[in-house]
């Protein structure tokens, strides 16, 4: 593991972690991290994850903004702010950095756009399903932990993809309450997204080895499907 400084207009500090193959990487997963957290608060599940997708390689970047409500971490967008226009165009601004990072992690790992997983938790959530379905080469696949879908209402008009989601949230969640898994489940079917969704009984707001698994087991199915 590894943190590398910004080059070649990548704007973002980044946790790394090597295929756990050790080869050389096939696929890249970026992990995007929760509100008030860094890169090195997602990156741990590399070598979980990297069991699935062996020839993988995994990164944690550090969100581009300072938290407002923490010394230490880092946000994507003000999740607090009570306009919701205000909150949309935050992570507009945050996709306009993740689109680019993207990109270069992809060029500087020689891997292809079509092998990009994106995993969030949270607000990492948040910006993995807006970044993700907003690609130019759809990713192979998105995984959202304890999170939610920003303008479901714009999903028909901005969405220029439909990579399948693999959703997964706590039942005991006080942050994002597993409504938000309901309410992203329906609108990303009735947009036409393949969406596998579990609500794990007695978590909170987290992931816990029931909701790896299943992620784990989501990645192994695209990852075969792909290799008919």
């Amino acid at each position: 593991m590894a943190v590398e400084p910004e080059a070649k207009g990548m704007s973002l500090m980044s946790h790394h972690h090597h295929p756990v193959g050790g080869g050389l990487a096939r696929q890249l997963v970026v992990l995007l991290h929760g509100y008030g957290a860094d890169g090195e608060d997602l990156i741990g599940l590399a070598p979980m994850l990297g069991q699935v997708l062996p020839d993988a390689a995994f990164v944690a970047p550090n969100a581009p903004f300072p938290c407002a409500m923490s010394a230490f971490g880092f946000q994507w967008f003000d999740v607090w702010d009570a306009d919701s226009a205000r909150r949309l165009e935050g992570a507009r601004l945050a996709n306009k950095i993740l689109q680019p990072f993207y990109d270069v992690q992809l060029e500087a790992h020689n891997v292809p756009p079509e092998e990009l997983y994106i995993v969030g938790f949270s607000q990492g959530t948040m910006m993995a399903l807006h970044s993700g379905l907003r690609r130019e080469v759809p990713p192979r696949a998105i995984v959202g932990f304890a999170g939610r879908l920003m303008a479901a209402h714009l999903l028909a008009e901005e969405m220029t993809c439909r990579p399948p989601v693999m959703l997964a949230h706590g039942a005991n969640d006080d942050v994002v309450t597993p409504e938000s898994l309901e309410h992203a489940n329906d609108a990303l079917r009735a947009a036409g997204v393949e969406v596998e969704s579990h609500i794990i009984e007695g978590l909170g707001h987290g992931i816990d080895e029931t909701g790896i698994l299943h992620a784990a087991r989501f990645l192994r199915r695209v990852y075969e499907s792909t290799q008919d």
